[in-house]
């Protein structure tokens, strides 16, 4: 066999294998045209190479007359496949160049059995013998057919056409996709136009070999869409990996799928995933046939619901129970969008279920509790409004239910608080925690009746499908306090007989409480009788020491006084106190003790503090045990790192804290433990009284007094006072 026959044969059968394969691919998926288009490309070079070797092994002009005439069949068949193809391969192209390229090939067609003896000689005069392959094949000579510009005009609007398309597809950013697809077929067009106009005109003498340059092409094409066959099945199987994904999501949280075709009235869902007990509603029903399904209280709002999402923006929510067959009901949420056709009709409802049973009887028992707490409980919501009640709530406050459900919290509250409420709920909600709302402070409710009584309270956050709620319980503590306010009666009648009848045991305690202002007094007398001999008295030294003698005798007679009213049950003197001054006032009292112990003290007051209510003298005498406190703890230090610092501070519009801070060896975790019990003591002459004194007459102030060591060294004495304005019990 000749080479030609063979490597023609070749060309032929590798074209029909090619479209083979991928007329299976689209027998097996029908909406795959581009594959069926390429298909019908390769049987149409198959034949294109078939009329070649026609052509070549010509014994008679009549027979490559013959030849040139059947091999525009194929050609038509090429340049229609291959538009189709880039439309559907290439998604792009337009429409109407399309069209033109396909009817102008389709009247070259007709033109090739109509004029002359084929589109491209209106005659062939005779043959030719050239060597090709090492063999003698046959050429034509003729005259050309001038209708042959037809065809070729339609070779060149194809081009331009997938020229557009190219750019398009370029543009989209599939530059693969372009270039490879686009770019092979551009370049076959080409080659093929070019050679078989040479070949018809007599420029070349050369047999027409389109076909080989067409095999490029194929093998490129039949990449490409087997690329994206090999993509569309790894994408398959991502996808079925999805849907398992998907399947596993929705086993754990009890999802269905359902769907309801209203023009057919078919009704399909899924069943309860993971459960074997749930209802069989798998399959498709009709709507009415779905409600029988559903308990009968819940039918009709069933149906409310989807009549209003059909007749708004399509977004439909509902709850409902579902029938079991064995009698028992599962409560179930539905969510799901209406479709609407062209003209706004509803035609479509898809959605899921969420099995909620689990959540509804967790609400249930929730409830339970709730009604059955002693004390009243609300619910509030983060924009301050009543959510719940409880029976108790409704009859401590003097309401039903439906008077408190959606209004403002602040009804429930005395109007003196109501400035307070939205920064307190906004500080919550920040940082939500369980607590006690205005620890340390009394706080009132009111009933309906404008009434107010005292209550406590307690804050608990809780996370809700609706956001953070906070449940508020509630306690009267009338009677309580009743019974307070008559056991410090009690109390106080108790404490006094004690009083009178320990009046040894107050001894001690007034030796150590007059040992400050004593001790004060020898030092300045001792300091001033130094500056007195020295060589130049200072006589302002002396004056100032004088004069402090002078207030510490005023001091130590204002101790006996407050010592006697504690025996006579003499009433505290309760004044407005700017604790600056009182803590200057301290300050000057121990000038000369500084001096004498060389210790530095320095103040830092909070200029804007606001005024405190209480007894001067006994906060005097707090600070002044401290300050003593702080100088014996740092006597074995060097002089030069003996400091004391005194701050002030407004820790905000109800309270004020006062720092005592020393340089010393700090307190010890055991004395931590017992350092304000009385009789309790770390000095060696100490009668363990000066801080049990002090932590009771701060406490008395409804204030609190407590030690902290510093971090590096020393410690720091803080105690606290209310703001002027606060109701104060000293007894």
């Amino acid at each position: 066999m000749s080479r030609v026959t063979v490597i023609w044969s070749m060309v032929a059968s590798a074209c029909l294998t090619l479209a083979s394969v991928h007329l299976v691919v689209w027998w097996n998926r029908r909406t795959a045209w581009a594959n069926l288009l390429f298909s019908l490309t390769a049987v149409a070079t198959a034949a294109f190479a078939g009329c070649e070797l026609w052509m070549m092994r010509a014994e008679t002009p009549e027979e490559f007359a013959s030849a040139v005439r059947w091999i525009h069949v194929p050609t038509w068949a090429i340049v229609v496949a291959l538009v189709g193809f880039v439309r559907f391969y290439l998604r792009a192209g337009r429409p109407w160049l399309g069209w033109t390229v396909c009817g102008l090939r389709t009247v070259a067609l007709l033109l090739n059995f109509l004029t002359g003896q084929n589109l491209n000689y209106r005659e062939v005069t005779g043959l030719r013998h050239i060597e090709f392959f090492g063999e003698s094949i046959s050429v034509a000579a003729g005259l050309v057919n001038s209708w042959m510009l037809i065809g070729q005009f339609s070779l060149l609007l194809l081009l331009v056409f997938v020229a557009d398309a190219m750019l398009t597809v370029w543009r989209r950013g599939d530059r693969r996709q372009a270039l490879v697809t686009g770019g092979s077929i551009m370049l076959w067009v080409l080659v093929g136009m070019v050679q078989a106009t040479l070949v018809a005109t007599g420029i070349v003498h050369w047999p027409i070999t389109t076909s080989l340059f067409f095999i490029p092409f194929l093998v490129a094409m039949g990449y490409e869409i087997s690329r994206d066959a090999l993509r569309a099945a790894q994408l398959s199987q991502e996808l079925r990996q999805n849907e398992e994904r998907m399947t596993l999501a929705a086993n754990a949280a009890k999802l269905r799928y359902w769907e309801w075709d209203m023009v057919r009235d078919e009704f399909w869902t899924t069943n309860y995933p993971g459960t074997r007990s749930g209802p069989r509603q798998s399959g498709r029903r009709g709507f009415d046939q779905f409600l029988l399904l559903l308990h009968p209280d819940d039918r009709e709002p069933v149906s409310h619901a989807i009549a209003k999402s059909m007749n708004g923006n399509g977004d439909y929510e509902c709850e409902y129970r579902v029938l079991l067959p064995n009698g028992a009901t599962r409560w179930t949420v539905s969510r799901g969008q209406v479709e609407f056709n062209v003209v706004g009709k509803p035609v479509r409802m898809r959605g899921v279920s969420t099995d909620i049973t689990a959540r509804k009887w967790a609400d249930e028992k929730f409830r339970l509790m709730v009604e059955a707490s002693p004390g009243g409980i609300v619910l509030v919501n983060g924009q301050g409004r009543i959510v719940l009640v409880n029976s108790t709530a409704e009859k401590l406050f003097g309401y039903v239910r439906e008077e408190l459900i959606g209004q403002a919290a602040d009804m429930l509250v005395p109007e003196r608080f109501h400035g307070g409420h939205p920064a307190h709920r906004v500080g919550f909600f920040a940082a939500p925690q369980a607590r006690d709302m205005g620890a340390g402070r009394e706080l009132f409710a009111r009933r309906k009746d404008g009434t107010e009584f005292p209550v406590e309270i307690s804050l608990s956050p809780i996370q809700s499908a609706e956001g953070l709620l906070v449940l508020t319980a509630i306690v009267d503590v009338t009677a309580r306090k009743r019974a307070e306010v008559e056991a410090l009666r009690q109390r106080a009648e108790l404490t006094h007989v004690t009083r009178v009848s320990t009046v040894g045991a107050l001894a001690s305690s007034l030796a150590h409480e007059l040992n400050q202002p004593l001790s004060a007094i020898l030092s300045n007398a001792q300091a001033a009788s130094r500056f007195l001999a020295a060589a130049t008295p200072d006589l302002a030294e002396v004056r100032g020491a004088l004069e402090d003698i002078a207030q510490d005798t005023k001091r130590a007679g204002e101790v006996i006084r407050q010592v006697r009213s504690l025996v006579r049950r003499g009433e505290p003197n309760l004044t407005p106190l700017d604790l600056n001054r009182v803590i200057s006032d301290v300050v000057r009292l121990l000038h000369s003790d500084m001096l004498i112990r060389k210790v530095r003290v320095a103040l830092e007051l909070d200029p804007a503090l606001r005024k405190a209510g209480g007894d001067s003298i006994q906060l005097q005498q707090v600070i002044l045990n401290l300050m003593l406190n702080a100088f014996d703890a740092m006597k074995d230090l060097p002089e030069s790192k003996r400091s004391v610092i005194l701050r002030t501070r407004q820790l905000d519009a109800d309270t004020i804290r006062v720092e005592v801070s020393d340089c010393g060896t700090g307190i010890s975790p055991e004395r931590l433990f017992n350092l304000f019990e009385p009789f309790h003591s770390s000095k060696q002459d100490g009668l363990g009284l000066g801080l049990a004194i002090s932590h009771s007459i701060i406490e008395a102030h409804k204030g609190r007094l407590w030690a902290e060591n510093n971090p590096y060294h020393g410690a720091t004495f803080y105690f606290t006072l209310p703001v002027q304005g606060a109701e104060l019990d000293l007894h």
